[in-house]
């Protein structure tokens, strides 16, 4: 048989399937992976904690933009240098070696964000991170050319007109210098900002330079411009696994559920008890308020950042319907249930979870500032030279060649002296009385050599010894003194 007729009766074979007249009828539907959200268009607000924020705001600014401009001596009182593999922390000049205190920085940095998150929640979110801060920043120059949420609500929807036109274009105009500045401002950390501002002045800025500007600026822009609370709501891993910080006595931003249901808008002479209604009045101006859109009746949401926006405002419609205050406040879960007062609430800070963390961020902050005011002023590093581990020499002597690696982490000149221990009559030729200029880095040769009746003695193989740093004051007195160790070498 043949394949065509044995695919012929394969197919003949084949019995299409009718579809059942009384089977209900299905519809294909399209579900996108992406949902666009609706743009917010937060209200301005007034009040308490409004004002902490921009306290925050200008604290942190004025640091992050003065701090550049700061000299120490005649250098940049804050530099990180990596090209010069130098970080200046105003008296302080760290090494690659000194990479510990990165590492001390870091855990500080984490166990105080365990701290102060198990304690009263997201208050870096709400107040100091530089996503807020940048966003309240951006959106402060907003409301400046397109007025209050109800106009600008207005303005985008309106249709195409020169006062629309230079509205927006005052409002991208004014961001883009900003976000340009902070680019600016951020390089200058790393490249001298009194060198880069006269490249920048004389179009003389390099590639590299001019690629992170951009880069950060770009960022600044589009981050505290558009993204906003995009950013925090899927962006920040921080809203995804704060819920295995808090527990039930971590102060939060809270709805007083007994006291505000149930809501209902009425006017300000009614009495809410005789309509059975709760003090929420059921105003939205909570949720207008928000910078990232949520209900903070609902509950605590991962979306909440803590900034308080809404308690501002919920306080001054209380005052308004004369009711009291603290609808919304920061309070924790117990204190809301069990009817808690300030007192309780302060005494319920000692628990455990706060006591495991306060001591261990005292234990480590200690160890490091202790660390860090007894550090030696200088580092060596000690390296064999590779192409000849041992040589004998002239009259029998036996030598090993090392490479010193000198560098004085002080602002002044400093002289070395470097010596031999624990190597019977060792004579060291080359590394004495070596000067280094203020935050210089050397590498030294030294040629360690030794008598063939004490090479002989010693034996063939790798023998220990110290080598020996002194840091010398005025008249050769031994200031400071490194030791490190190494090894020397017997050929056969």
């Amino acid at each position: 048989m043949s394949e065509s007729t044995s695919s012929q009766d394969a197919t003949s074979r084949v019995i299409p399937i009718q579809p059942d007249p009384n089977a209900a009828a299905t519809h294909e539907e399209l579900v996108s992976l992406y949902k666009k959200s609706e743009k917010l268009y937060p209200r301005e607000v007034a009040g308490w904690f409004v004002k902490w924020r921009w306290v925050i705001v200008w604290f942190t600014q004025i640091i992050f933009y003065g701090l550049p401009w700061l000299t120490w001596g005649d250098r940049q009182a804050v530099l990180f240098d990596l090209g010069g593999r130098r970080f200046y922390l105003f008296k302080l000049v760290l090494y690659p070696q000194d990479f510990i205190y990165l590492t001390g920085l870091l855990i500080i940095s984490a166990y105080s964000l365990f701290l102060f998150t198990a304690v009263a929640g997201r208050l870096w979110c709400g107040y100091a991170c530089p996503q807020t801060v940048y966003t309240e920043i951006f959106m402060w120059i907003e409301r400046r050319f397109e007025g209050d949420r109800v106009k600008r609500m207005k303005l985008d929807k309106s249709a195409f007109s020169f006062g629309k036109l230079w509205r927006k274009a005052g409002k991208h105009a004014s961001w883009l210098a900003l976000a340009l500045w902070t680019g600016f401002t951020f390089v200058g950390y790393f490249t001298p900002i009194r060198v880069l501002a006269s490249e920048v002045v004389s179009f003389g800025l390099g590639p590299w330079e001019t690629f992170w500007v951009l880069f950060y600026g770009f960022a600044t822009y589009g981050n505290a411009g558009y993204m906003r609370e995009q950013v925090c709501k899927y962006m920040c891993p921080y809203a995804r696994f704060q819920s295995a910080m808090f527990d039930r006595d971590t102060l939060i931003v809270s709805y007083d559920t007994k006291r505000g249901e149930p809501r209902g808008s009425r006017s300000r002479k009614a009495d809410p008890k005789a309509l059975g209604l709760g003090d929420c009045i059921d105003c939205t101006l909570c949720v207008q308020v928000c910078p990232t859109g949520i209900d903070i009746r609902k509950g605590l949401q991962y979306e909440c950042i803590g900034c308080a926006a809404c308690i501002d405002v919920c306080d001054s419609v209380m005052d308004k319907v004369g009711s009291p205050r603290g609808l919304i406040r920061y309070a924790t879960l117990n204190a809301l249930d069990k009817g808690w007062g300030g007192k309780k609430m302060w005494q319920r800070i000692a628990r455990p979870r706060v006591l495991i963390y306060t001591g261990i961020l005292v234990v480590v902050m200690g160890a490091f500032m202790f660390s860090l005011l007894t550090r030696t002023p200088f580092r060596v590093d000690i390296v064999r030279d590779r192409g000849a581990l041992a040589r004998i020499v002239d009259d029998g002597f036996v030598e090993n060649v090392y490479q010193v690696q000198l560098m004085n982490a002080s602002e002044l000149p400093q002289r070395y002296r470097v010596g031999v221990e624990q190597l019977p009559q060792a004579v060291l030729n080359g590394g004495e009385d070596i000067v280094l200029a203020p935050a210089e880095a050397r590498w030294v040769p030294v040629a360690v050599r030794v008598p063939p009746e004490v090479a002989a003695r010693l034996g063939t193989g790798a023998h220990s010894m110290t080598m020996l740093i002194e840091q010398l004051r005025q008249g050769d007195e031994p200031q400071i003194d490194l030791r490190e160790r190494t090894t020397f070498m017997v050929p056969r």
